[in-house]
Protein backbone atom coordinates (compact mmCIF):
# COMPACT_ATOMS: atom_id res chain seq x y z
CA UNK A 1 0.00 0.00 0.00
CA UNK A 2 1.25 3.47 -0.86
CA UNK A 3 -0.21 6.87 -0.10
CA UNK A 4 0.21 10.38 -1.44
CA UNK A 5 2.24 12.42 1.02
CA UNK A 6 1.59 16.04 1.94
CA UNK A 7 3.37 18.58 4.14
CA UNK A 8 0.53 19.81 6.32
CA UNK A 9 2.43 22.29 8.48
CA UNK A 10 5.84 23.77 9.15
CA UNK A 11 7.47 25.74 11.95
CA UNK A 12 10.82 27.41 12.47
CA UNK A 13 12.61 29.45 15.12
CA UNK A 14 14.64 32.56 14.47
CA UNK A 15 18.21 31.46 13.89
CA UNK A 16 20.96 32.90 16.11
CA UNK A 17 24.69 32.88 16.67
CA UNK A 18 26.04 30.42 19.28
CA UNK A 19 25.63 31.87 22.75
CA UNK A 20 22.68 34.03 21.68
CA UNK A 21 20.26 31.10 21.31
CA UNK A 22 17.85 29.34 23.62
CA UNK A 23 18.70 25.74 24.62
CA UNK A 24 18.01 23.19 21.89
CA UNK A 25 15.12 21.74 23.89
CA UNK A 26 13.32 25.08 23.83
CA UNK A 27 14.10 25.85 20.17
CA UNK A 28 12.98 22.38 19.02
CA UNK A 29 9.80 22.46 21.09
CA UNK A 30 8.89 25.91 19.75
CA UNK A 31 9.34 24.77 16.14
CA UNK A 32 7.23 21.67 16.81
CA UNK A 33 4.40 23.66 18.39
CA UNK A 34 4.39 26.09 15.45
CA UNK A 35 4.28 23.23 12.93
CA UNK A 36 1.33 21.63 14.74
CA UNK A 37 -0.51 24.95 14.81
CA UNK A 38 0.18 25.47 11.11
CA UNK A 39 -1.15 21.98 10.35
CA UNK A 40 -4.19 22.40 12.60
CA UNK A 41 -3.42 19.07 14.27
CA UNK A 42 -3.15 18.07 17.93
CA UNK A 43 0.17 16.71 19.20
CA UNK A 44 -1.29 13.25 19.83
CA UNK A 45 -2.03 12.92 16.10
CA UNK A 46 1.71 12.46 15.44
CA UNK A 47 2.50 8.73 15.19
CA UNK A 48 6.26 8.76 14.54
CA UNK A 49 9.02 11.35 14.88
CA UNK A 50 12.40 11.73 13.20
CA UNK A 51 14.69 14.19 14.96
CA UNK A 52 17.73 15.40 13.04
CA UNK A 53 20.81 17.01 14.59
CA UNK A 54 24.58 16.62 14.43
CA UNK A 55 25.91 18.44 17.49
CA UNK A 56 24.15 16.72 20.37
CA UNK A 57 23.93 13.61 22.51
CA UNK A 58 22.22 10.36 21.63
CA UNK A 59 18.60 11.06 22.61
CA UNK A 60 18.22 14.80 22.08
CA UNK A 61 15.14 14.13 19.95
CA UNK A 62 13.31 12.60 22.90
CA UNK A 63 14.36 15.51 25.12
CA UNK A 64 12.80 17.97 22.66
CA UNK A 65 9.56 16.05 22.14
CA UNK A 66 9.10 15.48 25.86
CA UNK A 67 9.07 19.26 26.36
CA UNK A 68 5.80 19.21 24.40
CA UNK A 69 4.52 15.97 25.91
CA UNK A 70 5.04 12.22 26.17
CA UNK A 71 2.72 10.25 23.91
CA UNK A 72 4.64 6.99 23.65
CA UNK A 73 5.42 7.24 19.92
CA UNK A 74 8.70 6.00 18.41
CA UNK A 75 11.32 8.75 18.21
CA UNK A 76 14.23 8.13 15.83
CA UNK A 77 17.34 10.29 16.11
CA UNK A 78 19.08 11.07 12.80
CA UNK A 79 22.69 12.22 12.39
CA UNK A 80 23.80 12.28 8.76
CA UNK A 81 25.97 15.41 8.71
CA UNK A 82 24.88 17.94 6.05
CA UNK A 83 22.19 15.51 4.84
CA UNK A 84 20.58 15.24 8.29
CA UNK A 85 17.55 17.44 7.60
CA UNK A 86 16.75 15.91 4.25
CA UNK A 87 17.26 12.42 5.70
CA UNK A 88 14.81 13.04 8.55
CA UNK A 89 12.24 14.44 6.09
CA UNK A 90 12.81 11.50 3.72
CA UNK A 91 12.21 9.01 6.55
CA UNK A 92 9.03 10.78 7.68
CA UNK A 93 7.77 10.76 4.10
CA UNK A 94 8.66 7.10 3.70
CA UNK A 95 6.74 6.18 6.87
CA UNK A 96 3.62 7.90 5.53
CA UNK A 97 4.01 6.74 1.94
CA UNK A 98 4.31 3.11 3.02
CA UNK A 99 1.03 3.33 4.91
CA UNK A 100 2.69 2.61 8.25
CA UNK A 101 1.38 5.90 9.70
CA UNK A 102 -0.84 8.79 8.64
CA UNK A 103 1.06 11.55 10.46
CA UNK A 104 4.83 11.79 10.94
CA UNK A 105 7.07 14.53 12.25
CA UNK A 106 10.43 15.62 10.84
CA UNK A 107 12.19 17.86 13.36
CA UNK A 108 15.66 19.39 13.19
CA UNK A 109 17.76 21.56 15.47
CA UNK A 110 21.35 22.54 16.19
CA UNK A 111 22.85 24.01 19.37
CA UNK A 112 26.39 24.78 18.24
CA UNK A 113 29.60 26.22 19.64
CA UNK A 114 31.36 29.28 18.20
CA UNK A 115 34.36 28.86 15.93
CA UNK A 116 35.32 26.39 13.23
CA UNK A 117 33.77 22.92 13.23
CA UNK A 118 35.89 20.39 15.11
CA UNK A 119 35.69 16.74 16.09
CA UNK A 120 34.28 15.97 19.54
CA UNK A 121 35.37 12.31 19.55
CA UNK A 122 39.15 12.23 19.51
CA UNK A 123 39.61 8.91 21.34
CA UNK A 124 38.51 6.76 18.36
CA UNK A 125 38.85 6.57 14.58
CA UNK A 126 37.04 9.41 12.84
CA UNK A 127 34.59 8.56 10.03
CA UNK A 128 36.40 11.34 8.15
CA UNK A 129 39.88 9.79 8.35
CA UNK A 130 39.87 8.51 4.76
CA UNK A 131 38.10 11.63 3.50
CA UNK A 132 40.58 13.90 5.29
CA UNK A 133 43.49 12.02 3.76
CA UNK A 134 41.98 12.56 0.30
CA UNK A 135 41.44 16.22 1.13
CA UNK A 136 45.10 16.57 2.11
CA UNK A 137 46.13 14.95 -1.17
CA UNK A 138 43.72 16.77 -3.49
CA UNK A 139 43.32 20.15 -1.79
CA UNK A 140 46.30 20.71 0.49
CA UNK A 141 46.32 23.96 2.50
CA UNK A 142 46.51 22.43 6.00
CA UNK A 143 46.48 25.95 7.44
CA UNK A 144 42.79 26.34 6.44
CA UNK A 145 40.07 24.81 8.70
CA UNK A 146 38.86 21.44 7.43
CA UNK A 147 35.24 22.42 6.73
CA UNK A 148 36.42 25.27 4.51
CA UNK A 149 38.83 22.91 2.74
CA UNK A 150 35.95 20.46 2.07
CA UNK A 151 33.57 22.96 0.53
CA UNK A 152 36.13 25.40 -0.80
CA UNK A 153 37.96 22.49 -2.37
CA UNK A 154 34.75 21.45 -4.12
CA UNK A 155 34.31 24.99 -5.39
CA UNK A 156 37.91 25.08 -6.60
CA UNK A 157 37.40 21.77 -8.39
CA UNK A 158 34.27 23.15 -10.10
CA UNK A 159 36.26 26.16 -11.26
CA UNK A 160 38.97 23.95 -12.72
CA UNK A 161 36.59 21.49 -14.40
CA UNK A 162 33.84 23.79 -15.62
CA UNK A 163 35.35 27.26 -15.80
CA UNK A 164 33.24 28.83 -13.07
CA UNK A 165 34.72 31.83 -11.32
CA UNK A 166 34.86 33.45 -7.92
CA UNK A 167 32.40 36.01 -9.27
CA UNK A 168 29.93 33.20 -10.06
CA UNK A 169 30.12 32.04 -6.45
CA UNK A 170 29.69 35.62 -5.26
CA UNK A 171 26.50 35.89 -7.33
CA UNK A 172 25.14 32.78 -5.60
CA UNK A 173 25.88 34.26 -2.17
CA UNK A 174 24.24 37.53 -3.20
CA UNK A 175 21.13 35.68 -4.39
CA UNK A 176 20.89 33.92 -1.02
CA UNK A 177 21.00 37.28 0.72
CA UNK A 178 18.07 38.53 -1.37
CA UNK A 179 16.00 35.62 -0.07
CA UNK A 180 17.15 36.22 3.52
CA UNK A 181 15.98 39.84 3.41
CA UNK A 182 12.42 38.53 3.18
CA UNK A 183 12.79 35.93 5.94
CA UNK A 184 12.34 37.43 9.43
CA UNK A 185 13.76 34.22 10.94
CA UNK A 186 17.08 34.35 9.05
CA UNK A 187 20.27 35.19 10.95
CA UNK A 188 21.73 37.53 8.31
CA UNK A 189 19.21 39.80 6.60
CA UNK A 190 21.41 42.36 4.88
CA UNK A 191 21.14 42.30 1.10
CA UNK A 192 24.54 41.92 -0.52
CA UNK A 193 25.75 42.58 -4.02
CA UNK A 194 28.25 40.25 -5.71
CA UNK A 195 30.84 43.00 -5.25
CA UNK A 196 30.13 43.14 -1.49
CA UNK A 197 30.90 39.42 -1.33
CA UNK A 198 34.09 39.79 -3.38
CA UNK A 199 35.25 42.74 -1.26
CA UNK A 200 34.99 40.81 2.03
CA UNK A 201 38.26 39.43 3.48
CA UNK A 202 39.78 36.62 1.44
CA UNK A 203 39.88 33.32 3.33
CA UNK A 204 41.38 31.30 0.49
CA UNK A 205 42.96 33.29 -2.31
CA UNK A 206 40.94 32.97 -5.50
CA UNK A 207 38.56 30.43 -3.96
CA UNK A 208 36.56 31.85 -1.04
CA UNK A 209 35.89 35.10 0.80
CA UNK A 210 34.56 35.39 4.32
CA UNK A 211 31.02 36.14 3.16
CA UNK A 212 31.00 32.83 1.26
CA UNK A 213 31.57 30.88 4.47
CA UNK A 214 28.66 29.70 6.61
CA UNK A 215 29.23 30.37 10.34
CA UNK A 216 27.95 28.11 13.14
CA UNK A 217 24.26 28.87 13.61
CA UNK A 218 21.65 27.71 16.13
CA UNK A 219 17.97 27.14 15.45
CA UNK A 220 15.21 24.61 14.84
CA UNK A 221 12.61 23.70 12.23
CA UNK A 222 9.82 21.14 11.96
CA UNK A 223 7.50 19.71 9.32
CA UNK A 224 4.30 17.69 9.79
CA UNK A 225 4.01 15.09 7.02
CA UNK A 226 0.62 13.45 6.45
CA UNK A 227 -1.25 11.08 4.14
CA UNK A 228 -3.90 12.50 1.86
Amino acid sequence: MTSDVLVAGVGMTKFAKPGQNAPYTEMGAAALRDALADAGLPYDAVEQAYAGYVYGDSTCGQAVLYKVGMTGIPVMNVNNNCSTGSTALFMARQAVQSGAVDVALALGFEHMQPGALTSHWNDRPSPFDAFDAETDDLVGHPEIPLALRYFGGAGKSHMEKHGSSLTDLARIRAKASRHAVNNPLALFRQELSPQDVLDSPMIWEGVMTRLMACPPTCGAAAAIVVSE
